[in-house]
């Protein structure tokens, strides 16, 4: 390998062969399996979608019945990960509660059977099942309180929203969360999902990949950025300082956040769907405040780098949805994860086919040939800038 064939971040070279998803960034096309999102936003469910993605086919119905069943009676907590969690400082952020309960998933259940059909079956179910109690549970008891138990007669997302809330969700407010959750599944090799296969070729358990997978997306360039979102639109404060924010960022060359994708070129299909739903609650339940600071930032944006490529990303219009739905601002990531988890599962069963340890190279950049001094003997670079010109010159250093 010669120099010219480094590229910061690995971005265009290819780390595997997949047919789980597919994303085209010029036309804006993303398609689970073949299926485009749009379609599976309207017409599927994010358990459909995670069979899809996992088992690599669309479920008959006695098989999405016996999926769902399996997931619903698998929900709950052991006791003893919800004892972890209330040693938890209350101050945590629920991405890093996240990565340890779905870490000590594997205490209970990390036998490594690879090879056994049944155990990955159950790990699948054991994962899309209980992470998103997890998520609730950590929002509760990080408060005092004790975390509200799911209920097995609500589907996915109506029981994740209730153990959040307490109380049994609106049929649109779950409906729309459940287009989210489909709309996050899955998004080719992003950074989370090379983590999640990296760590699954070792063939570790499954447990440890998708914990490895929750600290890499908890990053504000990954799936962060949706609360940086929010943030951004708070410190906006108003439509009239959106142009002269644009301006401001655009001189500093600084990143912002919700626009730009490494891919798309285009507005990311998953935006135009989110701002939809989000126009879906606001007919229903009220305009969100900062609603219009998004749009006239989008209008600004796109007149400014819009020939440049940079368009509304997922993560744009995600929180707002998530706000509507009473979800507090640290937990759209942890979100993000359990729609994710399906799209961390799928690989991780495909790298298990044709499994090869991940072992990139380098390009060492640093001496040679340089010799041991005795520690009596060292002085660091530091050591010498504390000294005055003069005595380094005159050799007393």
């Amino acid at each position: 390998m010669t120099l010219c064939d480094y590229r910061p971040g690995l971005e265009g070279i290819p780390a595997t062969e997949s047919s789980i998803s597919h994303v085209d960034g010029k036309e804006g096309i993303l398609e689970y399996r073949g299926i485009r999102i749009e379609e599976l936003a309207q017409k599927g469910t994010f358990l459909e979608t995670a069979y899809l993605l996992i088992w690599g086919g669309l479920p008959t119905k006695p098989e999405l019945d016996a999926f769902k069943d399996e997931i619903q009676h698998h929900r709950r907590l052991k006791y003893r990960i919800r004892d972890m969690m209330k040693c938890f400082p209350e101050s945590g952020h629920p991405m890093d509660a996240l990565q340890a309960c779905a870490a000590a998933l594997g205490l209970f259940y990390s036998r490594r059977a690879l090879e056994n059909p049944a155990y990955i079956q159950a790990a699948v179910v054991r994962l899309l099942a209980k992470i998103p109690t997890m998520v609730a549970a950590f929002k509760l008891m990080r408060k005092g309180n004790d975390p509200v138990q799911p209920r097995d007669d609500l589907d996915y997302a109506a029981n994740f929203l209730y153990m959040l809330n307490e109380e049994e969700p609106d049929p649109l407010a779950a409906r729309i969360f459940d287009v989210c959750l489909t709309l996050h599944a899955e998004h080719t090799i992003n950074a989370s999902t090379f983590s999640a296969m990296v760590t699954a070729s070792t063939l570790t358990d499954p447990y440890a990949v998708v914990a490895s997978a929750v600290g890499t997306l908890a990053g504000p360039l990954h799936g962060g950025a949706n609360e940086e979102v929010i943030a951004m639109l708070q410190e906006i404060g108003s439509v009239d300082n959106v142009r002269p924010y644009v301006e401001d960022r655009i001189a500093r060359k600084a990143k912002i956040m919700g626009f730009g994708h490494r891919v798309y070129k285009v507005k990311d299909p998953r935006a135009v769907i989110l701002q939809g739903l989000a126009e879906q609650l606001f007919d229903k339940f009220g305009q969100d405040e900062y609603y219009a600071i998004a749009l006239e930032l989008e209008t600004a944006v796109t007149e400014r780098l819009g020939g440049k490529g940079v368009y509304p990303n997922v993560d744009f219009y995600s929180g707002l949805v998530y706000r509507k739905l009473g979800i507090p601002t640290d937990l759209f990531t942890p979100i993000f994860a359990i729609a994710r988890v399906a799209g961390w599962l799928a690989h991780w069963k495909e790298q298990l086919a044709e499994n090869r340890i991940f072992r990139p190279t380098q390009i060492y950049t640093g001496p040679h040939k340089q010799p041991y001094v005795s520690v009596a003997d060292r002085i660091h670079l530091w050591d010498k800038q504390a000294q005055p010109a003069s005595s380094i010159q005159n050799g007393s250093v």
